[in-house]
């Protein structure tokens, strides 16, 4: 039985099928970070799809690190991004009562921010833009006092 007879509202006939080949791309991105922030990767992402030629379909993104996050957020008022960087800080504190702390008083609270806040995003690809809010932008998340270079696995499905 077809997928679509189940599912009246599908159409999997193979003319449609055919018409809506997918195509996928991938690659990932390197970025420098300063340190503690929150750095706006919305242009580089949105730079590499328009380059893909997909229009339409789903991004994903991946944070490769455990002590850095990605986040959509605030992309107009700073201080919205300033809040939220303190109010990570109140939830997990510097500090030396953690037992794992090899790099540092920063190294579990970084971990932590980053189990809070997520190392992965989906983003819908509609009439070849991303389809992110007005005042919505992609940050990737410095949870370390020290600069890193942090890598961003994206992969695009979509036709």
């Amino acid at each position: 039985m077809a997928f679509g007879a189940r599912f009246p509202f599908i159409d999997d006939s193979p003319q449609a099928v055919q018409k809506g080949l997918m195509k996928q791309a991938v690659t990932i991105l390197t970025f420098d970070t300063p340190g503690r922030g929150l750095s706006d990767i919305t242009r580089e992402i949105a730079a590499w799809q328009r380059e893909t030629g997909i229009a339409e379909g789903l991004l994903t993104l991946l944070c490769r690190h455990t002590s850095a996050s990605l986040l959509i957020q605030e992309n107009a008022a700073r201080e919205v991004r300033s809040d939220l960087l303190d109010w990570l800080d109140r939830l997990a504190p510097e500090s030396h009562c953690y037992a794992h702390d090899d790099e540092g008083p920063d190294d579990m609270p970084a971990h932590l921010k980053a189990t809070l806040t997520g190392v992965n995003l989906s983003i819908p690809v509609i009439g070849g833009r991303l389809a992110l809010g007005t005042w919505q932008g992609i940050y990737l998340a410095e949870h370390r006092r020290m600069a890193h270079r942090r890598q961003v696995a994206l992969h695009l499905l979509g036709a």
